[in-house]
């Protein structure tokens, strides 16, 4: 079994996972170099913040496929999550959606990540997870079973609406929220009444509100090792490698 296959068992079962940025003008070998540089679960890519092209991420999902390597996309705007299953048909595994505030954000994310009868998503795409390789069945209703058990969805916590919302926001279908802790700032120096006064504050709050939900927590931003623990006390399971 690769990696692909079981992390979103792994990530469901609480285990840490550590993710490496990715660079998507990458050669399959400089990827391979540099997966191999360090012990990492999935890719994290940007195309929020980072220049990208379709075919640019058809050849990147693709070599990482090859190499056995999972890919999360922070894909490029709140208002694109509608088009999470144009990303996931381009082959990654993951979506990030970032500064999310509205729940038709979260529900336009959840149907059309997912096929029916879950989602809305729409059939098609030669360059989707499995299909390249020949890993996950072919037939409409047994692929699409099989990817409702493997994609991976997240929304990014980056205001203090989502934190006082985020029980309203989740749903089953959201794998792991993700914090983003400079925007978060940005939004905390705006709200000056807020009562929850630190990142670290309303990161407890979230884990509070998340508690027994099976929903994961993400850092959005690098740490080291050794920086992880308060993290990991404020329920943070996922991490993104420093560089």
């Amino acid at each position: 079994m690769t990696t692909q296959d079981n992390l979103r068992a792994r990530l469901a079962a609480g285990n840490e996972l550590v993710m490496m940025r990715g660079d998507i003008s990458s050669s399959k070998e400089q990827l391979a170099a540099a997966w191999g540089g360090g012990q990492y679960d999935f890719i994290w890519l940007d195309a929020q913040h980072s220049p990208y092209s379709d075919q640019q991420l058809i050849a990147y999902t693709g070599a990482a496929e090859q190499l056995g390597i999972p890919v999360q996309l922070r894909i490029p705007h709140t208002r694109e999550a509608h088009k999470v299953g144009r990303f996931f048909d381009l082959g990654v595994s993951g979506a990030l959606v970032p500064e999310v505030m509205e729940t038709s954000t979260v529900e336009d994310a959840v149907n059309f990540a997912y096929y029916g009868p879950i989602g809305r998503r729409s059939w098609g795409g030669a360059n989707r997870l499995g299909l390249r390789n020949k890993a996950a069945p072919t037939a409409r209703r047994e692929y699409a079973n099989w990817w409702n058990e493997t994609v991976l969805l997240s929304i990014q916590i980056e205001s203090v609406e989502t934190v006082n919302n985020i029980s309203r926001l989740v749903r089953p279908e959201i794998t792991h929220v993700t914090w983003g802790p400079n925007d978060l700032e940005f939004s905390l120096e705006k709200h000056s009444n807020q009562p929850l006064r630190t990142v670290e504050a309303c990161m407890q709050h979230v884990a509070e509100q998340l508690d027994g939900t099976g929903i994961r927590i993400s850092m959005g931003t690098a740490t080291t090792p050794a920086e992880r623990q308060k993290y990991r006390d404020l329920g943070v399971t996922i991490f993104q490698a420093a560089a």
